[in-house]
């Protein structure tokens, strides 16, 4: 017979407000190798992707961008 342990965890009333999720030390290392990989960017690459993403933003802010539901709505 397998022996049960009992924990208590105590948790601010803030993070229920915004969700928490339990999972075992394994179920967490399955997700975290099905994740998508982190990449970093140095030098010219990283600041020309910062100047794209900073002039679509603004053009977002100034609504400029337009909603599509396929790719075929750009044409």
């Amino acid at each position: 017979m397998q022996q049960v342990l009992t924990t208590t965890i105590k948790i601010a009333p803030q993070s229920l407000k915004k969700g928490v999720v339990l999972l075992d030390l394994n179920e967490y290392r399955e997700l975290q190798a099905q994740a998508a990989p982190t990449y970093y960017l140095k030098g010219k690459k990283a600041l020309a992707l910062d100047r794209m993403v900073e002039r679509g933003l603004r053009e977002y802010r100034e609504g400029k961008t337009r909603k599509i539901k396929s790719l075929a709505d750009l044409r």
